[in-house]
């Protein structure tokens, strides 16, 4: 029964109910200072011939999971029993079964194209594995994918349309910065002048855009020049999505490696919240969408339409940097254990206290020790 078809490590929280197919193994650059995900690993483009074999494979084990279900009286839909089953019945239905019976549990109109650039494959291979999903999965509704700024300002026009008829819907970029300096510091390989090539030229194509930012990527010495120049790129290319990613060092970058020798100085929680409020309060003249979808974020709730709702978005991190400092402490340990998710979670009482008495634990153990504390979690969600 087995029926196999290859996978990528990494898709965007926003595609955690999407099939991922994959048309490029690791990351073409794999030189960003901030980014262990493909170290050590070699970058290669995969057969288009290859990658519809892979949409042929899910396809039959669609076939599959729709006859269990038909068998069970569900009448061929992947309810949550039929997916039970498919989970008790390791290894009979293995993980790529498992991958499949999700994706088709939570509706099965979404798809991710991965890796780090997918779009560095020829547009017209790249347009025939799209025709091909469309053909094979009529109920797809939306198909997105990473791609690199530095491919996406040297694609064309009429590439990037190709795309869009063929199926495309939406490109998540990782711009992380608009300030040069910074941008050639973290190794990024891309400048703002294509950052803002790429971003307007994807819009032309009629393609939904989502720009990835990085809060605190630049440090001490940065987090001005950051905030301002990333929100003079933003608001030149105007995406649908401007995602907010907060700047955590993990194990096996670069970027750890230069805060161990000293060329590196992280801000810590408050200040990153600073320069989020900093960068979102530059934002003019754009109908872009803020999102704050990801764990390392601090405060979730920094999120909405402009620009109708930015001034609720800056008044929400107002009423945060406003708290005493040992409020602060409390939400931030309360966030990071996914115990608060919202300012208001800071009212009730019995998690409160609970927070405070952990709070006051770790105050009286060495200096410092609950910001590793903090720390090590962050870890554990990346």
């Amino acid at each position: 029964m087995t029926q196999y078809f290859e996978q990528g490590p990494i898709r965007p929280p926003s595609e955690a109910r999407s099939l991922l197919i994959r048309l490029t193994r690791n990351c073409p650059w794999n030189k960003c200072a901030f980014c262990g995900t493909y170290r050590d690993l070699k970058f290669a483009l995969r057969p288009p011939r290859e990658v519809i074999d892979d949409i042929n494979a899910v396809a039959a084990i669609v076939g599959q999971l729709q006859e269990l279900s038909q068998e069970q009286g569900e009448g061929g839909l992947i309810s949550e029993r039929i997916l039970q089953r498919v989970w008790d019945s390791y290894p009979a239905y293995g993980d790529r079964h498992r991958s499949v019976a999700l994706w088709l549990y939570y509706g099965g109109e979404s798809l991710f194209l991965q890796d780090a650039d997918s779009l560095i494959m020829k547009a017209p291979d790249v347009a025939s594995i799209l025709r091909h999903i469309g053909q094979t999965f009529p109920f797809v509704r939306r198909i997105t994918t990473y791609c690199r700024s530095k491919t996406a300002a040297h694609k064309s026009l009429a590439d990037l349309q190709l795309l869009a008829e063929a199926g495309l819907s939406r490109i998540h970029i990782g711009l992380e910065s608009g300030c040069d300096p910074l941008l050639k510091f973290i190794r990024k390989g891309a400048t703002a002048a294509e950052h803002v090539t790429a971003g307007s030229k994807i819009k032309a194509a009629g393609l939904s855009l989502s720009e990835y930012v990085i809060p605190g990527l630049g440090g001490e010495r940065w987090t001005e020049e950051h905030a301002r120049e990333t929100a003079e790129v933003i608001n030149a290319i105007n995406p649908n999505f401007i995602r907010l990613r907060s700047l955590h060092l993990s194990r096996g970058t670069a970027l750890l490696e230069m805060m161990e020798q000293g060329e590196f100085v992280p801000l810590d929680d408050d200040a990153v919240v600073r320069e989020i409020r900093n960068f979102l309060s530059r934002l003019e003249g754009i109908t872009s969408t803020i999102v704050s979808d990801h764990a390392l974020n601090l405060l979730e709730e920094v999120q909405g339409r402009l620009p109708e709702e930015k001034d609720k978005i800056l008044a929400l991190i107002d009423r945060y940097l406003a708290l005493s400092h040992r409020k602060r402490l409390i939400f931030r340990l309360g966030r990071r254990r996914g115990l608060y998710r919202r300012l208001e979670d800071l009212h009730n009482e019995a998690t409160y206290r609970g927070l405070e008495e952990l709070v006051d634990q770790y105050e009286k153990r060495e200096k410092g020790a609950l910001e590793k504390h903090l720390c090590q979690i962050m870890h554990n969600f990346i």
